[in-house]
């Protein structure tokens, strides 16, 4: 005989008294858009000038708003998935992160003149979206990469294999553990999508964030499976390992939320392209730094054990420009390193010592530091080609130069000198000459480069 027909509860909305759910928004007949926007953010958060004196803690107010609204929908579709899951996903969302994405949003914004409420709503629920999609980023990372520490503290997937390590197989719960952490990344993708989809946006506006948001989505993905496609195939290309580069980092990280904000400003087309040229350069050199941190940072700063990219055998661009200078010099003992050592899971403290040696030896390490400080500088030179609101056009300048320190951007406070890093106008600024990643770069042509393997 059959049991009971089992039906789903319908999840509760959670909406405030007086508040418009989301699913309201945007839409015909709906109140003006100041009003709808002012209703999505939390108390103390609408005031432009409010939100510049620290955009971190802005975004986390938002960010506590929406995902308590998120867990509770969660419990109340199951307990355990809202517990296992939902909520996992909102401590990591919360805690740890640098919200570099969400300040370069705001205060390319700022730059652009934009500061209204709606504006201000917008750039912060988008600014939490991201760190939506950061969290996804992440968690799916660490399961491809085998991490076993995010941000100083277990992995999901490591965390989520331990808590049933007493109740099942160990193989076991190392699988629940993998799947539950793609599940996870899941869930934050969605939750990301579902905040950009409920919030108000002005005609002028939406039509470009949501292009940016879904292109910005499948370059994440498609910089990703360069990634471990590097990996797998060991390759070890120039050309390609900058390309990659170039779509997880440059354009993800700095370019894209650039471009979201001052597309929530309604900027003119010659200072997005500006600022979208100032967001590749130090894009490039946020991911040249977390390279070389990689390898040469203390992980008290990184979060994650040093050596993780060797280990997992990742074609940075510092691996392969050591590589092919130790080629051209005949060094066959940094050869014989760096294919030992490039993906060997098991290596050593020493063993990294020795990679790190070669790195140093070839001038590998020194033309990425190089390289970086030239990108930056270049950033900066388009950023000053835009005509910019004087704060917020400081704002944003402040944070491309710090974008590639190797530790977490500066907070919010004012620079004392917002020009302390170059005079733009000084024929003999010495930054030398570098190809500027500002112009699109083209995939490799198959095979290209890849005499390096």
């Amino acid at each position: 005989m059959e049991g009971p027909l089992l039906v789903a509860r319908p999840v509760p909305r959670s909406t405030p008294a007086g508040r418009r759910r989301p699913d309201d928004v945007p839409g015909e007949g709906s109140d003006g858009p100041a009003e709808t926007a002012q209703a999505l953010l939390p108390a103390g958060t609408g005031d432009a000038r409010a939100v510049d004196r620290d955009v971190s803690a802005a975004v986390g107010r938002v960010l506590d708003h929406v995902l308590a609204d998120r867990v509770a929908r969660a419990r109340a579709v199951d307990p355990l998935f809202g517990d296992d899951l939902a909520e996992r996903v909102a401590r990591f969302t919360r805690t740890g992160g640098k919200r570099v994405r969400p300040r370069f949003v705001w205060w390319a914004l700022r730059a652009c003149g934009g500061g209204d409420g709606p504006s201000v709503a917008a750039a912060l629920r988008i600014g939490a979206a991201l760190e939506l999609l950061q969290t996804c980023a992440l968690v799916h990372d660490d399961v491809m990469d085998g991490s076993t520490l995010r941000r100083a503290r277990p992995a999901l997937h490591v965390d989520v294999a331990a808590q049933y390590g007493g109740a099942a197989p160990s193989a076991r719960a190392e699988r629940l553990g993998g799947a539950a952490a793609i599940l996870a990344g899941d869930l934050a993708l969605a939750w990301a999508d579902d905040l950009l989809a409920e919030t108000p946006l002005a005609p002028r506006s939406a039509r470009a964030v949501r292009r940016l948001w879904a292109d910005m989505r499948t370059e994440m993905v498609a910089g990703q499976y360069l990634d471990v496609h590097g990996q797998a195939t060991g390759s070890r290309s120039l050309p390609r390992a900058l390309h990659a580069a170039c779509l997880k980092s440059a354009l993800y990280s700095v370019e894209r939320p650039i471009a979201l904000g001052a597309a929530l400003a309604d900027a003119d087309d010659a200072t997005r392209e500006a600022l979208g040229s100032a967001g590749r350069c130090a894009g490039l050199a946020f991911q040249l730094r977390d390279d070389l941190d990689d390898v040469f940072g203390d992980p008290r700063h990184t979060g994650k054990p040093a050596g993780g990219d060797i280990r997992e055998g990742k074609p940075t661009y510092l691996v392969a420009l050591a590589r092919a200078r130790a080629e051209a010099a005949g060094d066959r003992r940094g050869l014989e390193v760096l294919d030992r050592s490039l993906g060997r899971g098991t290596l050593t403290p020493a063993d990294l010592e020795e990679v790190r040696e070669v790195l140093t030896r070839t001038g590998a390490r020194s033309t990425v530091e190089g390289r970086i400080g030239r990108l930056v500088a270049q950033g900066l030179r388009h950023a000053d080609g835009a005509l910019l609101d004087p704060e917020g056009g400081r704002r944003l300048r402040r944070l491309l130069a710090s974008a590639a320190d190797g530790a977490a951007p500066p907070r919010d406070a004012r620079p004392h000198d917002p020009h302390d890093l170059h005079d733009p106008h000084d024929p003999h600024d010495p930054h030398g000459t570098e190809p500027d990643p500002a112009v699109p770069v083209p995939p490799p042509a198959d095979g290209a480069g890849e005499a390096g393997r």
